[in-house]
């Protein structure tokens, strides 16, 4: 799948986010291996620590249906539609994390400035 349509299925995932904390919709598109699409969005909490991030709602979404190779995701995020269509929205550390479980090193991270691998962001991952 082209990265427009990857950020056009994020663009999409991040109008059903649930923000009304931080006013800061996140949504992701997760696309395994062998094409299924997973969409996540952000759901937030009044007990911060519960708040999901979009990133890993897709990817436990996608574990969660028997898929566990993925090709890459793209993630977008802002206060408006505006904002998460013109700029980057950097995964956190902890959905890092959860893609190194899973992906390696080349995965592909789609943001609207363009291609980024998760070695990139996250060079020392941990790993057991």
């Amino acid at each position: 799948m082209e990265t427009k349509e990857l950020i056009s299925q994020a663009l999409s995932a991040r109008e059903n986010a649930y923000a009304p904390y931080s006013g800061f919709s996140v949504g992701a598109a997760l696309q395994g291996t062998d094409g299924r699409m997973f969409l996540g969005c952000n759901v937030e909490n009044a007990s911060y620590s519960m708040t999901i991030c979009a990133e890993r709602n897709a990817v436990l979404q996608a574990i969660a249906a028997g898929q566990r190779s993925f090709r890459s995701i793209a993630i977008v995020g802002g206060k408006t539609a505006e904002e998460a269509r013109e700029t980057p929205c950097v995964p956190c550390g902890a959905c890092l994390q959860v893609f190194a479980e899973f992906c390696d090193g080349d995965f592909p991270i789609l943001l609207t400035d363009g291609v980024h691998l998760l070695r990139d962001f996250l060079p020392q991952a941990f790993t057991l």
